[in-house]
């Protein structure tokens, strides 16, 4: 059973991963791999509003999106781009990348071969993971401006969309943990966490939404 607080605690969280920046024309968007194809969807959306004249897919497959995108997240998401409308010219493909810290590296190294002079980046991910790629970025891509986007939705339309209320809460809760160690590991800057989200964090842990967290001693992020 998922009780009141659970829910409160994860709303919590929900409000905290999420940056509420306002996207504005950038000189790239980059979009970050995962099962979930709303992260082109929103990538092409924004591209068409003019928010970025480039689109950088990046991501290799992991064992959630093996069966679904067995060609690479990154080749899936361009194909949906090109689906949409998007020309072949605007869209680049990043396929090698495994964790969010090689998605920017890669994908940073991609486009300085490519000759792209970027100094602003439109940076898409999950909605729960705004934060976490918007630290990552802060981190291993310094001087360049960064604007996490993501599909705007309600943490109940997000539950709805992936149909396991229970995962969801999981993935909330490894997110913030990724928050709290990562800095230390180097993986990401430090920002400042809220009283009240590191007590919803650790009830949520102690309630055993725990299947996403990893070790202190992992070493990619």
């Amino acid at each position: 059973m998922i009780s009141t607080q659970d829910w409160a605690d994860t709303r919590c969280l929900w409000d905290y991963h999420q940056m509420g920046h306002t996207p504005r024309p950038c000189s790239v968007a980059v979009g970050l791999g995962s099962h979930d194809l709303s992260v082109a969807d929103t990538a092409v959306e924004l591209y068409k509003r003019g928010m970025a004249p480039l689109l950088v897919f990046t991501g290799a497959t992991s064992p959630t999106t093996r069966e679904r995108m067995p060609r690479g997240e990154a080749v899936h998401y361009r194909e949906r781009a090109l689906e949409l409308g998007v020309p072949s010219s605007a869209v680049l493909v990043e396929p090698r990348a495994r964790n969010t810290g090689e998605n920017i590296r890669f994908s940073k190294d991609l486009l300085e071969e490519a000759g792209v002079d970027v100094s602003s980046v439109l940076l898409i991910s999950k909605p729960y993971e705004e934060r976490r790629a918007y630290a990552t970025a802060r981190k291993l891509w310094p001087g360049v401006e960064i604007i996490s986007a993501s599909t705007p939705m309600t943490l109940d339309e997000y539950v709805d969309s992936i149909g396991d209320a229970r995962l969801v809460i999981d993935m909330l809760v490894g997110a913030l943990q990724r928050l709290l160690i990562y800095p230390e590991q180097g993986f990401m800057i430090s920002q400042s966490v809220p009283d009240d989200v590191i007590a919803a964090y650790e009830r949520l842990r102690h309630n055993g939404f725990t299947s996403r967290l990893v070790t202190t001693d992992s070493s990619s992020a």
